[in-house]
Order: structure tokens, then C-alpha cells, then sequence
């Protein structure tokens, strides 16, 4: 029965095949735990006791009752608004420098892109030595140009800026992106613009942004969906305090699991993230046609 199939049709069959694993691992991994957290966001579960259905509750109250959730929502979307915007300047700017045919430019780019594959909890242990209102290097040098150092993540008012810095740290992830698409660029394209007058600034304008546009939408979108997810970071140095000014969505979520027991509102909240970060991908996607340029794509 085997032989008789078409050449095509035993084409798709073995490509189902060799992708069921993959198939198998997305349902018991990742959509199966998705059914579950929508099952258990209706239910009151604490883990010690059978679920309970409870409707919409949990999600009455998170948008009516629960102030907490407003404000980490309010603070990861502070985060989010100036970190992704610094992240990818940031990172386009270090790749464009070292797009450059300067000496050791191999170390460089390999010193800038070490952070960002560092352990995520050695990282955050590292930078609160480096915050250290005492004995840390940053107060350190500021104190030699006569300016006395905050508390950084002591303070409330400098604790989310702490993190925000701290964030820049990782910009290698996204310039490594960058410097490849930096690289696909045709040089005679530069060549052209050369010959016709154009400064740097103006190659820069008028050919590396539109044509780097697909990579820097790439780092946006990808960025977004880190940036809402932002968790080890906080949950090492700050815990969510001081005064709550850390408190970020993940975390408070991670609250309401792990440290209340309280599942069923965690999944609620997890749902509501989902929403939330699918709305802001969306609109982007949505305004991809606007700035986004593909080589060679014809626009009317």
C-alpha cells in the first residue's frame, strides 16, 4: 500500500515523520501547559486542595480589586517604553562600529558579545556588587568627580533606572543581529552613493537604516516579548522592593504561584500578559508596512 502512494504524498508523510518529535514535544510542553493555566485561570487552586470553579472571578478581580497588578503592570511597561528603545539604539550603534575595518576589531566584537550569553543570575550577582552604595564601583567613580552616588537599588527612586542600565549589558544579543544584517548590505550600493556626493550620514540615512529596517523590526519585536517577561534580574537583586518600585508583572505572577500558592489567579495573570504582549506584537506587525523596507519588494 506504501509503494502505491504518490512520490509527493510519501514526500509529506516522511516530512511528518521526521517532525513528529518536534509535533510531540509542542503538545506536552507547550500547548498542553497553555490548555491547563486557561483551565486553572477559572478555578480558585491553591495545590493543597482540589481546584474549584470559579468563573471569571479571578479575572474581576485582577482588573477591580488588585492595585498591585496595576502597578507592576506600570512599572514593566515603564521599563519596557525606555529599555527596548535604548536596547536597540544601543545595539545598532556598537554593531555599526564594529562593522568598521578597524584593528582587533575580532576582540571587540567578541568582548561585546560575551555578555550576553553569560548565566542570568551570575550577571545580576554581578551588578549588585557593581551598585553597591558603599563599596560599589559605580559610586566609586562618581565620588572621584565630587558627585555622591545614589542607592541605586536601595533607593525606590533609582532602583528601576539601576535596572534599566543594567539592561545595556546584554546588547550584544541584538548586535551580533545586527552586524550580520550590516554585513549583507551590497557595498556597491555605498560605492554608488559615494559617487554621487553622499557624506556618511546621508549613506547612513538613505541606505543602511531602510535596508537594516527588516533587523531592526526582527530586535523590536523579539524585544518586546523579552522586555514583558523581564523577571531574573528583579527576583536576584530587589525581590520586587524596595517599596515595590521593582515589582514587575513576572514577578508579581511568580508572587502569586510560588510564594501565595494562590495558581488560578497566577494563570489569569499569565493569560493576561499573553494578551498583552500578542496586542503591542500585533501592532507592531501592524505598522511594519509604514517603515519597514524588504529589498527588491515593490510598494504602491
Amino acid at each position: 500500500m506504501f509503494k502505491q502512494l504518490s512520490l509527493r504524498r510519501r514526500e509529506s508523510l516522511w516530512g511528518y515523520v521526521f517532525i513528529s518529535p518536534w509535533i510531540i514535544g509542542f503538545i506536552v510542553f507547550t500547548a498542553g501547559p497553555m490548555l491547563a493555566s486557561m483551565i486553572l485561570s477559572l478555578t480558585h487552586y491553591n495545590i493543597a486542595e482540589p481546584p474549584t470553579f470559579v468563573g471569571l472571578t479571578n479575572y474581576v478581580k485582577l482588573f477591580t480589586q488588585d492595585q498591585k497588578f496595576w502597578h507592576a503592570l506600570r512599572v514593566t511597561m515603564t521599563f519596557a517604553f525606555v529599555a527596548i528603545p535604548l536596547n536597540l539604539a544601543f545595539g545598532f550603534i556598537v554593531a555599526y562600529l564594529l562593522n568598521m575595518k578597524v584593528p582587533g576589531v575580532a576582540f571587540w566584537r567578541t568582548i561585546y558579545y560575551l555578555p550576553s550569553v553569560m548565566p542570568g543570575v551570575a550577571t545580576a550577582l554581578l551588578w549588585g556588587l557593581l551598585f553597591n552604595p558603599r563599596v560599589g564601583v559605580l559610586n566609586w567613580i562618581l565620588s572621584l568627580v565630587g558627585i555622591k552616588g545614589p542607592g541605586w537599588l536601595a533607593s525606590p527612586q533609582w532602583a528601576l533606572p539601576a535596572l534599566i542600565l543594567m539592561s545595556l549589558w546584554g546588547v550584544g544579543g541584538g548586535m551580533i543581529i545586527y552586524l550580520a544584517g550590516l554585513q549583507g548590505i551590497p557595498t556597491s550600493l555605498y560605492e554608488a552613493a559615494q559617487i554621487d556626493g553622499a557624506n556618511r550620514l546621508q549613506q547612513l540615512l538613505k541606505i543602511t537604516l531602510p535596508l537594516m529596517s527588516p533587523v531592526i523590526f526582527y530586535n523590536l519585536v523579539t524585544g518586546i516579548i523579552g522586555t514583558f517577561q523581564y523577571f531574573t534580574d528583579a527576583y536576584v537583586l530587589t525581590g520586587g522592593g524596595p517599596v515595590d518600585a521593582t515589582l514587575f508583572y513576572n514577578l508579581y505572577l511568580y508572587k502569586q504561584a510560588f510564594t501565595y500558592r494562590n495558581m488560578g489567579y497566577a494563570s489569569a495573570l499569565a493569560w493576561v500578559l499573553f494578551l498583552i504582549v500578542l496586542a503591542f506584537t500585533l501592532l507592531v506587525f501592524r505598522s511594519s508596512d509604514l517603515w519597514v523596507y524588504y529589498e527588491g519588494e515593490m510598494r504602491s
